[in-house]
């Protein structure tokens, strides 16, 4: 599949977590002939590329993001032969696919792996990070993201490996030239498959140094990066993007330079971890700084003007439903849900839509027992042993679980939301016989026909990729408004972003443009509706 020079500054990317898509066999687990049989739908929203989520073997300690073969298909979720049908099926719809790459990590099950433990003088041994020590006494008090010591103890090699994730992730030693090397082999091996790009996940990890506690941005972090891009998918139009937790505007110039020796974009998250205790952990929570939240999305509109390019998200597969966590699931669902999504796509960058988004959909209301998640998992074990009260760490877990993005997606009103006709992997949100995809395409006020508007309106107008972003309203406390203006064109952005009426100024560039979308059939001149969103257009040469 051959690419125009820049072709994701124009697309709109679509994020699939395959076991909750749709299950094709009735095992209960989603799979990559359930993601065929749903590409009209994803057709008929107008989204050009599929982020997959990981469907590599696996043990599943992680969901996937352990990987045991970078290449071969899990069974769970079908054959290798599956997938070269998707690419091939998803390219006629002109639909690209994305890959989920993880080269950070790899899992304990991985050959590299079971040959590294068998002996120090193994070849492969030195693929990963070893210290000398003795059992229990730790080469340092480095943590492991999911709980406990980043490091394990193997008695066989008397020695310990590092982990930042779970146990069963050991890291890989980018050190060692061999495993780069072996890692671009794979890379090029799907290349040639006909895929559309990667997501590199927790990429900025890659050049770890334990010694001095170093996880994120180490020394030689964008040296491995320009090689990767160098033996890799820089030789071509792919979309590239990297997870980089640890990013600020500078390294994500760095990043997403436009002379293309890195990558495409980077996923930052400043804005979305603006709503727990700074200082603290995701699970800490606060109230929104609402004034803080547009000083953010400012600066890295301004920051990256001309510089790098941004990448637009609210939701991803580790992050809560932005309509339960910024909007109102409850009232205001459907105009907080359009909101929120308009918000976003009118500023500069590709906008990343995860499944069920485009309904939405909320973050589950489970019990304790329903959850899944490892990450949830150790954090109840955690804080329950730190003297936290069950009520106080269930709270946590409601609002930032990542198993909030993880429920089944919801396709109608049939028992388990047409996801399968068998025991769901995972329990379906019980909302699901109001909130489905089914109901929506027919409905020409659902969030899913304003998704769609979204999309059509990014691709017929060039001030969405070129127009530069000019804050208004900046002390406001409800309203987040913005100008994005290109030499031919002007588009105004309009939100209210709480659940009350308000009055706004009215400045007289506001006047006289033309309404290109709205979340409500009819409003007031000077006045917001609860979570309205206006889009005012004008063509400079009118």
């Amino acid at each position: 599949m051959k690419f125009n020079k820049g072709w994701w500054k124009t697309a709109v990317i679509y994020q699939i977590y395959p076991r909750s898509f749709q299950d094709s066999n009735g095992d209960g687990i989603g799979d990559i002939k359930g993601i065929i049989r749903r590409l009209s739908y994803l057709e008929a929203l107008g989204v050009d590329c599929i982020w997959l989520s990981p469907v590599y073997k696996s043990p599943q300690n992680d969901n996937g993001y352990d990987i045991s073969d970078y290449q071969d298909i899990d069974p769970m979720f079908g054959t290798m032969d599956d997938m070269e049908e998707l690419i091939k099926e998803a390219k006629n719809k002109g639909i690209g696919i994305l890959l989920d790459l993880v080269l950070n990590h790899t899992s304990n099950e991985h050959r590299w792996f079971l040959e590294a433990k068998k002996s120090r003088k193994n070849f492969y041994h030195d693929y990963y990070v070893w210290r000398d020590g003795s059992e229990g006494d730790f080469p340092n008090d480095m943590r492991s993201v999911f709980g406990g010591s980043a490091w394990e103890w193997m008695p066989e090699l008397q020695q310990y490996y590092f982990h930042q994730f779970s146990v069963k992730q050991p890291d890989l030693n980018w050190e060692n030239s061999k495993v780069r090397q072996e890692l671009y082999r794979m890379i090029n091996w799907w290349i040639d498959k006909g895929v559309a790009g990667f997501r590199l996940d927790v990429i900025d990890q890659i050049a770890k140094d334990p010694e001095l506690k170093v996880t994120c941005n180490g020394p030689r972090l964008h040296e491995y990066i320009q090689e990767l891009n160098r033996e890799t998918f820089g030789k071509d139009n792919y979309l590239t993007v990297g997870e980089a937790w640890g990013a600020d505007t500078e390294k994500a110039k760095q990043y997403s330079n436009p002379d293309g020796s890195e990558f495409s974009m980077i996923f930052q998250f400043e804005h979305i971890c603006l709503d727990q205790i700074e200082g603290k952990e995701k699970w800490d929570l606060a109230q929104l700084p609402f004034l803080q939240l547009k000083e953010v999305m400012e600066k890295w509109q301004k920051e990256l003007y001309g510089m790098g390019w941004n990448s637009l998200f609210w939701n991803n597969h580790d992050l809560p439903r932005i309509v339960s966590k910024w909007g109102n699931d409850a009232e205001y669902r459907v105009e907080s849900a359009k909101m929120l999504g308009a918000l976003l796509h009118g500023m500069q960058g590709t906008p990343f839509i995860y499944q069920g988004e485009e309904l939405g959909m909320t973050n589950a209301d489970y019990e304790l027992g329903d959850y899944q998640d490892i990450e949830t998992k150790c954090f109840y074990k955690d804080r329950i042993a730190a003297g936290y009260s069950h009520e106080e760490v269930m709270k946590s877990i409601h609002a930032k679980s990542r198993d909030n993005a993880r429920t089944p997606m919801q396709w109608d009103d049939s028992k388990n939301a047409g996801f399968t006709d068998g025991k769901p992997w995972m329990r379906v949100n019980s909302n699901y016989e109001t909130i489905n995809a089914a109901q929506q395409m027919t409905d020409e006020h659902s969030v899913f026909v304003f998704y769609q508007e979204l999309i059509r309106l990014r691709k017929r107008y060039k001030v969405f990729v070129e127009g530069k972003f000019s804050l208004l309203c900046r002390e406001h406390p409800e309203i987040f408004a913005y100008r994005r203006q290109s030499q031919e064109e002007k588009l105004i952005v309009i939100c209210n972003f709480y659940g009350r009426k308000v009055q706004y100024p009215n400045p007289s560039d506001w006047k006289g443009k033309k309404l290109l979308l709205s979340n409500y059939e009819h409003s007031e001149e000077s006045v917001l509706k609860p979570y309205e969103v206006r889009y005012y257009y004008q063509c400079c040469h009118d």
